[in-house]
């Protein structure tokens, strides 16, 4: 039990740091001009300014803070390249003859997969849904919800920022870009509650014996 409690309070430190200094570098001369670095790269900054301060009173699972860590560096790639210039999918866009560079639907089923966890994880220590097919439904809906506002977000930044409008969209010419981009939000939030519901039931158990003791 010592260990498993050592690594749950140094672990998440470490995936902080890691991740600051990816940010860090990334934002020294990205790829992307600096506008487009800085708007998808805001919710990664946003992510450590609420994660850091609340870590004493409502620490996560190591389960979460690891999917987190892994989205943050999704959008980091993201916004040092441009999504539609990531070059390893360039290069599986030329390899195989693809019409797209397809790392924003990589992006955009993170965006349902790794919200999904985190939901799921907040409604289950502060509301009254228990697990079951209601839970199911109002992560899954959460998620959904959340990638229709972010499309909104895009449009609104697209608005206002001319000069990172086309690199933030990332649509490629595709006329149905918004609609796969909550399609696929759907689909990685629904994977997310079933390939990973068991291993968060248990994590959370195992947080929640560690703060009784």
């Amino acid at each position: 039990m010592g260990n498993t409690t050592n690594q749950q309070s140094s672990e998440p430190l470490y995936l902080l740091i890691g991740i600051t200094l990816f940010l860090l570098i990334s934002g020294i001369d990205p790829v992307a001009d600096r506008v487009t670095w800085l708007l998808e790269t805001a919710p990664v900054m946003i992510g450590i300014a609420l994660l850091v301060p609340t870590y004493k009173h409502f620490p996560l699972t190591l389960l979460l803070y690891r999917l987190l860590a892994l989205h943050a560096v999704i959008l980091i790639i993201g916004g040092f390249y441009t999504y539609a210039e990531v070059p390893l999918f360039n290069w599986i866009r030329d390899t195989f003859e693809l019409s797209r560079n397809h790392y924003d639907r990589i992006g955009h089923f993170a965006q349902g997969f790794i919200p999904a966890i985190l939901a799921r994880e907040i409604l289950l220590r502060r509301s009254p849904l228990q697990e079951g097919k209601w839970l199911f439904l109002v992560v899954t809906s959460i998620c959904l919800a959340f990638s229709a506002f972010y499309e909104m977000i895009e449009w609104w930044a697209a608005l206002i920022s001319e000069e990172g409008a086309a690199a933030f969209l990332g649509t490629q010419g595709d006329n149905w870009d918004t609609q796969w981009d909550m399609f696929l939000a759907l689909i990685g939030a629904i994977t997310a509650q079933i390939l990973l519901g068991g291993t968060h039931r248990g994590q959370l158990k195992s947080l929640a014996n560690a703060h009784t003791q």
